[in-house]
């Protein structure tokens, strides 16, 4: 047997750190397996998951908690917007399709999501973090002009554009600034994602409850049917605030990791020694670290050349490739996209009419009126909160983790949504939708997390942009089912509650358990 191998784990350290200075660089505290990436990048990557680790989570990653959460919380804060508006709008301009306004939305999701995710691995976390919040507050504040149905429908899809950017891009920039010790924060984020939908369904119960036309009504006008209009400009002044916290009081940092993917190791070492300055701290981290990594034959490719080189590969799919490289890569990129595409069409199926099928449901119960409806909406929003705090504590559990939390209230999910078909009262299926509510937000706060922590950071805008496009692909196909569907029968709530069963046992399958793991 070889020396090394009668060594004890103590003793391999000290090796370790006798090769490798003060960084350690063992391959078993990664997500990814060794090997299936670029070895310079890997060792380069886990000397850089070392520094942050010694900085530690200090006053930089606290202000990045909170202005990230700005985009978790823009995230489903618009979507919610969407379903809300949906029956006044419609309303007001008799379309012949009123899920069409949906349809708007989840196309403006899907560019964005696509745009936004693989442009951040080209030109950078930094202006993409700050401009998908900004646009989303401009259209959102211009919809409210809105003269007629199409036009609604235009606005809502340029807002959804800035939107679709907060998952890839958001996550990517803290996780890529998040010690090991504190990446279940990224799940705990949900906890904006949850709240930001009980803000929305506060200012819509009084605004829509009280300023919308009666379903009864024969003619609705403008003058009588404002509340969706006050409401856009509501929720659209708040996100321009968000935006304008998170770009004037806020100094964003490009990712350290991105940096170094790029060549720009420098760059590199000058942001970790200034997030060390910000937490009080210092960083014994330096370029020669990162250098003692390459081959004795490598240079960094830094001249104009190389720089046009470089766009160049931008156009082709390297990006992509890289994500099936090996097959263990390959098995959890292909399993975490088909678990977004099979979720992306079975929450807004369901969640995205639930304002109609709760009216609908509820006029048979006798109590449908608009005021019930958006009443009952906030009681099923609250409910998310707790959930979203339970999964950051679950995902940390040795026994469950990100894919047994994952895969237990992906599953619950589709099982509440089976229970709501038995209600026979207003209050029964209120009750069966706030533990649909509750269990999905788990799960949505454990996907939002676990899935950026699986991709390396040169392709994590990339992976993101894949799984969200899948999410949006799918996502544009409920509005169309909804059209042809009816509403007034269960069919939409089997299907929906189908699909979150099968994606619950597909998360078994997925190759990467990611928890007490720092990510590439």
């Amino acid at each position: 047997m070889g020396g090394e191998q009668n060594l004890s784990n103590e003793s391999l350290s000290e090796i370790r750190q006798a090769e490798y200075g003060s960084i350690d660089i063992s391959d078993d505290d990664t997500v990814i397996a060794k090997g299936s990436l670029d070895p310079v990048y890997e060792s380069k990557a886990k000397i850089l998951n070392r520094a942050i680790q010694d900085i530690g989570m200090g006053w930089y990653q606290w202000q990045l908690f909170i202005v990230v959460g700005f985009g978790w919380a823009s995230d489903n804060l618009w979507p919610v917007v969407t379903s809300l508006i949906l029956k006044p709008v419609a309303n007001e301009f008799l379309p012949t399709r009123p899920p069409l306004l949906v349809l708007a939305q989840n196309i403006g999701l899907l560019a964005g999501a696509g745009f936004w995710g693989f442009g951040c691995d080209i030109f950078g976390r930094r202006w993409a973090f700050n401009l998908t919040l900004g646009l989303t507050a401009f259209w959102g504040l211009i919809s409210a002009s809105a003269p007629n149905f199409a036009a609604i429908g235009i606005f809502n899809a340029f807002w959804s554009f800035g939107v679709g950017g907060n998952l890839p891009v958001d996550s990517a920039i803290f996780l890529e600034f998040l010690p090991q010790s504190h990446q279940y924060l990224l799940t705990v984020l949900s906890i904006d994602w949850a709240v930001a939908q009980v803000i929305c369904n506060l200012i819509a119960w009084p605004l829509l409850g009280n300023l919308t036309c009666a379903d009864d009504a024969k003619e609705c006008h403008r003058k009588d049917n404002m509340g969706w209009r006050y409401f856009l400009i509501a929720v659209g002044g708040l996100t321009m605030i968000m935006f304008l916290a998170r770009f004037c009081l806020f100094k964003l940092h490009e990712s350290p990791k991105y940096l170094m993917g790029k060549g720009r190791d420098e760059d590199a070492v000058r942001v970790v020694h200034e997030v060390a300055r910000i937490n009080g701290k210092t960083s014994t981290l330096t370029i020669e670290d990162l250098r003692a990594c390459e081959p004795g034959n490598y240079t960094a490719q830094t001249d104009a050349a190389a720089a046009v080189r470089r766009h160049l590969e931008k156009l082709n799919t390297k990006q992509v490739k890289t994500l099936f490289s090996t097959k263990r890569l390959a098995i959890s990129t292909s399993l975490i996209m088909l678990l977004w595409a099979l979720i992306g069409l079975a929450f807004p199926l369901y969640n995205a009419f639930l304002p109609y099928i709760q009216s609908s449901r509820g006029a048979d119960f006798g109590d449908g009126s608009t005021y019930i409806t958006y009443r009952n909406t906030l009681i099923i929003s609250t409910l998310g909160v707790p959930g979203a705090l339970l999964g950051g504590f679950l995902v940390e559990l040795p026994r469950l983790g990100r894919k047994g939390t994952l895969s237990i209230f992906t599953v619950l999910t589709g099982v509440f949504l089976y229970c709501s078909t038995t209600a026979t009262t207003s209050e029964a299926l209120l009750g069966w939708n706030c533990a649909f509510n509750f269990c999905s937000n788990v799960m949505y706060a454990v996907l939002y997390g676990y899935t950026p922590e699986i991709f390396p950071t040169p392709q994590r805008g990339t992976g993101n942009a894949l799984a969200a496009i899948c999410n949006r692909v799918f996502g544009i196909m409920a509005p169309i089912i909804a059209m042809f569907a009816d509403l007034q029968t269960s069919a939409p709530v089997y299907t929906s509650g189908a699909l979150f069963i099968v994606a619950g046992i597909i998360v078994i399958l997925l190759p990467f358990e990611s928890r007490g793991k720092a990510a590439l």
